[in-house]
């Protein structure tokens, strides 16, 4: 089988290279170039492609770069400015494996003629005797990367290798380090690519939208501070919103970039007994019932009741921010059913 394989320049997209060519696979490896602007951190860096082009040389096997970067702007870094200007809070993670790490890549992959894509990222895939692929969690939980998958449908993941789904982040270096490959202890890649450690969203953001003052009020509408940037707050955030009374600490609970306004409250002030859905998908058939949500990358699932476009949660959780993912488990918490977004 002809595989193309998404080769970020990191320990995981190195190792399932090297094990699809160990299963007999004609594989070639390609880097998306993506940002081109300014990054110290994740996966975007000149040494990224440079560290998956050596992989490859050291494998044997071709390597190629697709600049995306156009498709990018368009699809995760413009939206990601949008949201924020609108006072919602933004995954560009998710958004960036929902129109390029997947989509975009099938189809390039489809006018090349491959017969799949392959990532590194730790989820499993699954096929049933129908032929219907499940969306499985990764067996190390601790890196889990499931719910940041949680758009993919059907037709996409027929289509879709998952190589190290199966193994430990332990064992995955293991094979890196039993292979010599030059990635075997590079760390991982942590936040977003485009936005750098030293600058962070102020500056990414400052430089593109004007950032606003807003006051911030607690639930009477009481003036009890300020904030330098509205469009920078995000609910539930706790730090630089001073205190309600002398002991207990403000939380986020409404933002108002319009209005120039944050609401603050307290910590049960958060809680929420349903949650309004946007963008819902599914991996396979609708579903409708009881499920685990997972409401941020590495979250503990909670039992809710997805009815429609309403996720009612079994015990009143924190309310989830504008914009967020959230995505849905089956009850034993082993495969993912799919996702939304909070609305």
């Amino acid at each position: 089988m002809q595989v193309l394989v998404a080769m970020s320049g990191g320990v995981d997209s190195s190792v399932a290279a090297a094990l699809l060519l160990e299963a007999g696979h004609d594989v070639v490896g390609v880097t998306m170039k993506l940002w081109g602007g300014e990054s110290d951190r994740g996966c975007c860096s000149v040494s990224d492609v440079d560290d998956a082009r050596r992989v490859a040389q050291q494998l044997g096997i071709d390597h190629a770069v697709f600049n995306f970067g156009d498709d990018f702007m368009r699809e995760v870094v413009g939206p990601y400015i949008d949201a924020h200007r609108d006072g919602l809070t933004p995954n560009p993670c998710v958004e960036c494996n929902r129109h390029l790490k997947f989509d975009r890549l099938v189809q390039r992959a489809d006018l090349l003629g491959f017969d799949c894509i392959a990532t590194g990222h730790h989820a499993r895939v699954d096929r049933d005797a129908s032929g219907r692929v499940h969306l499985l969690r990764g067996a190390d939980r601790s890196k889990d990367q499931s719910y940041v998958l949680h758009m993919l449908d059907q037709p996409v993941l027929q289509r879709v290798a998952l190589p190290i789904g199966s193994l430990t982040k332990h064992e995955v270096r293991e094979r890196a380090d039993a292979l010599g490959l030059r990635t075997a202890a590079k760390p991982d890649s942590q936040d977003v690519c485009f936005i750098t450690a030293s600058g962070g969203r102020r500056d990414f953001l400052g430089d593109r939208i004007p950032l606003h003052r807003g006051r911030v009020v607690d639930g009477e509408g009481r003036v009890v501070g300020e904030v330098d940037a509205v469009e920078l707050v995000t609910v539930g955030q706790r730090r630089g919103l001073g205190a309600l009374g002398s002991e207990q600490r403000s939380y986020a609970i409404a933002v108002d970039v319009p209005a120039a306004t944050v609401v603050v409250g307290n910590a049960d002030d958060l809680l929420t007994d349903a949650q309004a859905l946007d963008a819902i998908s599914f991996v396979g058939d609708p579903v409708t019932g009881a499920v685990l949500a997972q409401c941020s990358a590495h979250g503990e699932p909670r039992p809710a009741w997805l009815d429609g476009t309403t996720l009612r949660w079994d015990e009143p959780q924190r309310r989830v921010a504008r914009g967020q993912s959230i995505a849905f488990y089956d009850l034993t918490d082993t495969e993912l059913l799919g996702g939304a977004t909070a609305a």
